[in-house]
């Protein structure tokens, strides 16, 4: 082994073979570099059987490759995940197998981004246990919202993106501004504020939203305060945090996350052309129906008049009922009448043949207590009729339309062609009328007509 690894070659022109070339190589960056700090991000990790963990720490603009042999990665392989930003601690060398520069690590532990995305998913595992993550606890977002309030920077372009997308989709809703910082110290605190003042004012939606940036620059939406805030709240939230490929434990307690604020304002902002059409088409819609109940109740309408019979009609039926009535009491009357004339003469001829003194005292008084019984008879039978002869004519009166006339009402009709008036739209001004009353017939004039409804 070389005792000086920086001997420079001799004149002589000394060639190595590669296997000298790479121990000086190596020998050289061990004691150069026998223990140094390098803070990078964490790519493709390999964990082979041996125990021994190897993995690339790269910047924007370069890599290295690490190992850590079995004793020192127990103790860190919990830290091992590919994006994480650590910082590692050992000598530079070189494997001279394959001539690879690489560092042998002893040490490795979060930094930066890297210790805060141990704790952002802590608090994500520990959340996501106590159910603040479930499906069946989000709320539906509003269909229609009329009022919506936007927590977010007042200065940022976030607010910008926001208004300018419900200008163009639904410029009838309401957006209320609860400005909040969402960076730096006091942001975690000002955010939970915001949230209980808009969940308290009762809005149909709340949207909160930050532009994009670092994990420390969105680190106040991965505050377990924060998302407590967001789970008590009872009105919809849309998360809206950072770009598209950021996540926050603020999006996974939100009842919707939206990629970025501009979607957030999508998801809720009806589109106002579509809705216009929407209501175009249920307008049009409902005419039809209107036109279509119209022509069946007109069709019902026009039956139920044809079915409809003047009460001249039923007056007449019952005139001949009246008529009936009496005719079938005057042959009654007759035949009673005849009847007990027929049983006089035939007592009379039984007296006439039989004649003895002794019988005809009994046969008289007999006979008259017959003519009292066929004359009671007759005037019971005469009385029923007459009763049952008022009883109609009572009833009569009470559908007469001349009953109506004593009442005070007339009946209007024309004079050429009588015909009954029953609407303001069947007469005309200056045409001449007649109108019936109780003792007689008016000659009207029309001055002016004036519908009710």
């Amino acid at each position: 082994m070389l005792k000086d690894p920086f001997q420079r070659l001799g004149l002589d022109r000394e060639v190595l073979t590669v296997s000298q070339l790479n121990q000086r190589a190596r020998l050289l960056l061990e004691d150069v570099f026998p223990q140094v700090w390098v803070e990078g991000e964490l790519s493709n990790i390999a964990k082979p059987t041996s125990g021994h963990v190897y993995f690339t720490l790269k910047d924007r603009n370069a890599q290295i490759r690490c190992a850590i042999f079995r004793q020192q990665a127990s103790r860190v392989r919990e830290l091992l995940r590919d994006g994480l930003l650590v910082r590692v601690r050992g000598r530079v060398s070189l494997y001279e197998g394959r001539g690879d520069y690489q560092m042998i690590l002893d040490s490795v532990e979060a930094a930066g981004d890297g210790a805060l995305r141990l704790a952002f998913e802590a608090l994500k595992a520990a959340l996501h246990a106590e159910g603040l993550f479930a499906q069946e606890r989000k709320r539906a977002l509003p269909k229609y919202p009329q009022r919506i309030g936007v927590i977010t920077s007042p200065t940022g372009a976030v607010l910008h993106d926001i208004v300018s997308v419900f200008a163009r989709r639904a410029p009838h809703v309401q957006l209320t501004l609860i400005p909040s910082a969402v960076q730096g110290r006091e942001a975690t605190a000002q955010v939970v504020r915001a949230l209980a003042m808009a969940d308290n004012a009762h809005y149909d939606a709340i949207i909160l939203a930050r532009g994009g940036g670092s994990l420390e620059d969105l680190w106040c939406f991965n505050e377990e305060t924060v998302a407590r805030a967001i789970a008590a709240c009872q009105t919809p939230i849309v998360s809206a945090i950072g770009h598209e490929t950021d996540v926050s434990i603020s999006d996974f307690v939100a009842d919707v996350r939206a990629p970025t604020p501009s979607a957030a304002a999508e998801l809720l902002a009806p589109d106002h052309s579509a809705l216009l059409q929407q209501l175009s088409n249920t307008e049009r819609r409902l005419h039809g129906r209107i036109n279509e109940t119209l022509k069946r109740k007109g069709l019902q309408l026009l039956h139920l008049r044809q079915r409809l019979r003047h009460p001249r009609e039923r007056l007449e039926q019952h005139a001949q009922r009246l008529d009936d009535l009496s005719l079938r009491m005057q042959r009654a009357m007759h035949a009673t009448l005849q009847q007990g004339q027929q049983g006089l003469s035939h007592l009379q001829a039984r007296v006439a043949v039989q004649h003895p003194a002794e019988t005809l005292s009994t046969h008289q008084q007999q006979l008259h207590r017959l003519q009292q019984r066929l004359t009671r008879a007759s005037q019971l039978s005469i009385q029923h009729a007459q009763q049952r002869l008022q009883t109609l004519l009572q009833t009569l009166q009470v559908v007469s339309p001349l009953a109506t006339l004593e009442r005070g009402y007339s009946i209007l009709s024309t004079i050429d062609q009588p015909q009954i008036i029953r609407s303001v739209h069947a007469v005309q001004p200056a045409q001449t009328l007649q109108a019936r009353v109780a003792d007689g017939y008016i000659t009207l004039q029309v001055q002016h007509t004036t519908p009710t409804a």
